[in-house]
């Protein structure tokens, strides 16, 4: 096992992102990729913290507070903090901070203090910016209602002073997209899809396409016009094992009208 590796399920429970921005918090001493030979939990790193360490052969300290809060213009043993820095260093032990990232989480310090505490209705007084994730998923739709129940139990649709929030919509499947693009081509029979850019990146798959052809069948409600069309569209593939597993397609639909009339 490697420092990262622990850093790394330190930073699923406290985001890093979630650290206040005046605060020093991560890996402050050390190589994400040395091999990990002990772990020391503290509250601070004191001098006696790192012999500790040393003493237990424990070479990554994970501490609550950061001994480098504010940049370091001298490391030469003047104060207990650089040497710390220093006795840490000889000995290739690696300090990480949490801090804030901790306090803000919310099974963090502060919500475990307010639940010592015996608070009720407990909520968030500075909300932290830029942290909300989207979480997409899919399941049959007659486990849509457990597994969003399930999710806000887990603390999921928290926005601000709002809980329980979720935007859902019903997929079509391949048979509505089959029928959907079968109906594309009645009315433009000769149509013609070119990939112009294609990026991929591990299992996911995005490109941006140009559909041409003529207008010679209904289509979307309008009559055939005989019209040469030509519109935008992109598509986005989800692969497992090497099999598209999802596929999203967006065409310039408004384009795509305005071509489908009589001049």
């Amino acid at each position: 096992m490697q420092i990262k590796d622990v850093t790394n399920y330190i930073e699923q429970l406290a985001p890093l992102s979630y650290a206040e921005d005046f605060d020093n918090v991560g890996l402050l001493i050390g190589n994400y990729n040395t091999e990990v030979t002990g772990v020391l939990v503290t509250l601070d790193t004191l001098e006696e913290t790192v012999d500790e360490a040393i003493a237990n052969n424990c070479n990554l300290i994970v501490s609550f507070h950061p001994i480098v809060f504010s940049g370091l213009k001298k490391i030469n043993g003047n104060n207990y903090v650089e040497r710390v820095v220093l006795k840490a260093i000889q000995h290739n032990i690696a300090i990480y901070a949490t801090h804030t990232a901790l306090d803000n989480v919310n099974n963090g310090v502060s919500a475990k203090m307010g639940e010592v505490l015996g608070l009720e209705n407990m909520k968030t007084l500075i909300p932290k910016k830029g942290i909300i994730k989207k979480l997409t998923t899919y399941v049959p739709f007659e486990e849509a209602t457990n597994l969003r129940e399930k999710l806000f139990e887990a603390g999921a649709g928290n926005i601000g002073n709002y809980d329980n929030c979720s935007f859902n919509v019903e997929g079509k499947g391949k048979k509505e997209f089959e029928k959907y693009m079968d109906n594309v081509l009645i009315g433009i029979p000769n149509l013609y899809h070119g990939v112009e850019i294609m990026v991929f990146e591990n299992e996911l798959l995005a490109t941006r396409a140009v559909y041409n052809g003529t207008h010679k069948g209904e289509l979307f409600g309008f009559e055939a016009t005989n019209n040469r069309i030509k519109y935008n569209g992109a598509s986005f593939f989800r692969f497992n094992n090497d099999k598209i597993a999802d596929v999203w397609v967006l065409g310039d639909l408004v384009t795509l009208h305005k071509q489908l009339v009589h001049k």
